[in-house]
């Protein structure tokens, strides 16, 4: 006879675990299946241990700049492997405190791995043996995985997706990375501060081309200057591994060209797990990679829910876990409110950190918007020059009439930290006088937000 639950969670990522931790303090009977490790890519393969990985090539850089500060370091080296190992003990015991976080909240983890079934069912697979679970609610959080193209085959070797990039056992002298979104860039950015030859190509006219165009445009400036090479308008159309290395050839402009690399990195998006999890033998609706859900996540199917990357929502870890969050609460029959996609922030935590939320001024225009735009320098910021960071500037934009806020753009150090003074104002529906008004420390990196404000309203003091 199968097990009952009032919830059971596909998945364990941050959509998934935080889900079954709120369905738990509801006071639902939860349980959650996972096919690997506690905590999913988020934890195990993305967000954290890339955040350590970048966490030594900022010291590393700092100590090659130790001089700077006054300092004399004589000896200092990397040890790449160590690096990684480190990377990977954080991961370690992340996933080791989400599984006490099960135990705390008496959530049931069955490993294995899941499938939906009808009638509010699951099956889990674990070493041959198939067990059933019925639930009163069923919610899918099976997350994405590196997207693979044709012109480059990931062979987990030479041209691999983002798990090979953290546990690379050597590291490439020479590297190319076909894509410039979050991860790319990151990647990007270790791997050059590391000191490996690092190359960016790009469909795109820009580097993370979702991102403010000022934004785009001197994280281009930084990268260059440290020995990146940038390939904008260009596109990877084959891939040769059969040498040592690898060779791919590269249309850019109209003009075909070949390039040599110890390794490939396909970072050009991520895939939706959506396959043979059992959403046909359901009837669930799926529409281009994606679930179809409403705005509280519930499917075609009633008694059935699907969030995070499996949906249209952005693909970040903080989304799916407030989707999880609003889901269960719906589900509890608690009054909540939709989610606001237009206020959802975005970070790049390479060195200049990258932080946005809201419009940037293109998309502003487009709309209709007339606009004040302001913009702040970290140069003029007396903590920036303090601190040696002084690259980058926060931008804001607001609607003239109304003086609603509507984005924020930032590019520099511990900005993917300040971001959220900005979600916040958005969510009040904060004007910038308001912004003004409100004091700042000093000396602190935010006084930058506050001055940028001020000079869109012609009342910046630092400038």
């Amino acid at each position: 006879m199968s097990k009952k639950y009032d919830l059971v969670v596909l998945g364990s990522g941050p959509g998934g675990y935080v889900t079954a931790i709120r369905a738990s303090q509801l006071g639902l009977k939860t349980a959650v299946i996972e096919k690997e490790s506690l905590g999913g890519v988020c934890l195990n393969w993305g967000c954290i241990p890339t955040k350590a990985l970048l966490k030594s090539a900022q010291v590393f850089e700092y100590l090659k700049k130790a001089d700077t500060y006054g300092l004399k370091i004589k000896d200092f080296d990397k040890d790449f492997n160590s690096v990684v190992k480190r990377s990977r003990s954080v991961a370690d015991g992340m996933s080791k405190g989400v599984n006490f976080l099960m135990k705390k909240n008496k959530i049931e983890v069955i490993n294995g791995y899941g499938k939906v079934l009808p009638n509010k069912t699951i099956s889990v697979e674990n070493d041959g043996k198939i067990e059933k679970y019925e639930a009163d609610n069923i919610i899918i959080a099976t997350g994405g995985r590196s997207r693979v193209i044709e012109s480059i085959p990931q062979d987990g070797k030479k041209i691999i997706g983002y798990r090979e990039a953290m546990t690379l056992q050597k590291q490439p002298k020479k590297m190319i990375i076909v894509g410039s979104g979050a991860i790319g860039i990151e990647f990007a950015y270790f791997y050059n501060s590391m000191g490996t030859e690092v190359k960016i190509v790009e469909y795109m006219d820009r580097v993370l081309p979702v991102e403010d165009k000022d934004i785009s445009n001197q994280l281009n400036k930084t990268f260059k200057k440290s020995g990146i090479e940038i390939l904008t308008n260009s596109e990877v159309i084959s891939s040769d591994t059969k040498g040592k290395g690898v060779k791919v050839q590269i249309k850019s402009k109209g003009q075909i060209s070949e390039h040599e690399a110890d390794i490939v990195l396909s970072a050009v998006g991520v895939k939706s797990n959506i396959e043979n999890i059992g959403l046909e033998e359901v009837g669930i609706a799926v529409d281009k990679d994606k679930i179809i859900v409403d705005e509280y996540y519930k499917t075609n199917i009633p008694g059935y829910y699907a969030i995070g990357d499996i949906t249209s929502g952005q693909a970040l870890a903080h989304v799916a876990s407030a989707e999880g969050i609003l889901c269960v609460e719906k589900i509890a029959n608690h009054d909540v409110e939709p989610i606001d996609y237009e206020n959802i922030p975005g970070c790049t935590y390479c060195a200049p950190e990258v932080a946005s939320v809201g419009l940037t001024e293109e998309k502003a225009i487009e709309k209709g918007y007339s606009i004040k735009v302001g913009k702040f320098p970290f140069s003029a910021s007396g903590k920036a020059q303090a601190s040696g960071h002084s690259d980058g500037f926060v931008k804001v934009i607001f609607d003239e009439k109304y003086g609603e806020w509507l984005g924020c753009h930032m590019i520099g150090a511990g900005v993917t930290d300040m971001i959220a003074e900005a979600v916040l104002g958005r969510k009040l529906e904060t004007t910038g006088k308001e912004i003004l008004k409100s004091v700042h420390p000093h000396p602190t990196m935010s006084e930058a937000l506050m001055e940028a404000v001020a000079d869109a309203y012609d009342e910046v003091i630092h400038l």
